[in-house]
């Protein structure tokens, strides 16, 4: 690298084929995932340059980022990586329609996580997956393993039935902060199975209508949680939008704080801006990050929204949409480069 800077990598996924799971399930979940599988719970967006990076299939076969030990060579050691937290994508299993089913795939990825993944590395830092399905259930789940000294974040998926600001998933909230841990939102079901249609309008056509639109997901899910008091009924709660983009973040915090000063009696609970809960409870993760052709719209659009102080690394290996870390903000300064970088992930998961 030619800057001297620390690396913590907070979108870092984790493959691994169905049937790695079934000694970790109990019955009857063992004997149909090793029948059939888990089952699709992708969007059904066809990308015409795949999901994965052809260059990240282990020497010995399998899925793209699916063997620790080659992750470490391609990935931690050649960006010098200091930690990367595993993400999986086990998450989004919450787009199926049966909450058991998805419960026992979450504890069962999660205990292969612990298993098979996190002492290959120190490293290695995990994102322990709960289905939004049934959060009584995801809750047991986070109180059964956040005493973990690896897991240090609780992840979920963005594609969902309802908003996820609303009362039915607050005891996952209540849990995760009970634990002292992040939650994690992160997309890629958005439209599948039970969920609702992926973007405002309906469902698109194709696949780049689906990934440039995923940003409307996360501005819904951020103004539930905001108006819903989130944030209010637990105030310690801290918050990371993975893949969402980043450039659409200033326009919703001047339209919520406008419509707040209006409209301020529907949401009683809030007792300052709605941008004040966003910038002390929320954190967003540069991939994708938009680039724009004058690279000084985007500096200017950090300084909007306090970004050296809440945006957090994320390469999103092994997909498509690699962002390597010697590639991407060179124009910003060397302390707001340690900090979105190294230190706010650092102080996030108390590493």
């Amino acid at each position: 690298m030619t800057e001297s800077f620390k690396v913590i990598d907070v979108d870092v996924h984790n493959e691994q084929n169905d049937s790695a799971l079934v000694p970790y399930l109990p019955e009857p979940w063992k004997s149909r995932v090793a029948a059939g599988g888990i089952g699709s719970v992708s969007s059904g967006y066809h990308s015409p340059v795949g999901v994965l990076r052809r260059d990240a299939v282990p020497p010995g076969g399998g899925k793209a980022g699916s063997d620790p030990d080659y992750m470490i060579k391609q990935l931690i050691e050649r960006y010098d990586m200091e930690y990367a937290i595993l993400t999986g994508v086990i998450y989004n299993i919450a787009a199926t329609h049966d909450a058991d089913f998805a419960a026992a795939i979450c504890s069962a990825y999660n205990d292969f996580l612990i298993a098979e993944w996190l002492g290959k590395s120190k490293a290695f830092k995990g994102a322990m997956a709960v289905s939004t399905l049934d959060p009584l259930l995801a809750a047991r789940e986070i109180d059964r393993l956040a005493g973990h000294p690896d897991i240090v974040e609780v992840i979920i998926s963005s594609a969902a039935r309802m908003p996820l600001g609303q009362r039915f998933y607050h005891p996952i909230y209540e849990a995760t902060e009970r634990n002292g841990l992040p939650l994690a939102l992160h997309p890629g079901a958005e439209g599948a199975g039970s969920t609702t249609a992926p973007t405002a309008a309906g469902y698109p056509s194709r696949y780049i209508e689906w990934h440039t639109c995923l940003s409307q997901t996360f501005m819904t899910h951020l103004v539930s949680m905001v108006c819903e008091g989130v944030f209010v009924k637990y105030p310690n709660l801290k918050v990371v939008l993975i893949e969402g983009g980043i450039a659409w973040l200033p326009g919703l915090m001047w339209r919520l704080d406008k419509n707040y000063k209006a409209l301020r009696s529907q949401v009683p609970w809030l007792t300052k801006l709605p941008s004040e809960y966003i910038r002390e409870h929320v954190f967003i993760s540069t991939q994708p990050i938009e680039e724009p052709d004058n690279p000084q719209h985007l500096i200017d659009l950090f300084n909007m929204i306090d970004a050296e102080n809440i945006i957090l690394y994320a390469s999103d290996y092994p997909h498509w949409d690699f962002d390597a870390p010697t590639e991407i903000l060179k124009r910003l300064s060397p302390e707001a480069k340690r900090k979105i970088f190294y230190e706010n992930a650092r102080k996030l998961y108390r590493l």
